[in-house]
């Protein structure tokens, strides 16, 4: 199981996290990027990879 974390102070709401996700985690939610779908998280990391600004970590829990 994985926590995926996003730094709203970050996070430009670009959308690349949302669109590069293959399990469908991520959302954009008022701007932000918010995982919605946690439990489906594979801890691939591709979102933390893409993100620009570096507002996403994904750890083990």
């Amino acid at each position: 199981m994985f926590q995926v974390d996003v730094d709203k102070d970050k996070c430009t709401g670009d959308s690349e996290c949302v669109n590069s996700c293959p399990a469908g985690v991520l959302e954009l939610v008022d701007g932000k990027a918010e995982p919605v779908n946690i439990d489906e998280c594979l801890g691939c990391e591709t979102c933390v990879e893409v993100c620009p600004v570096g507002a996403i970590t994904v750890t083990e829990v």
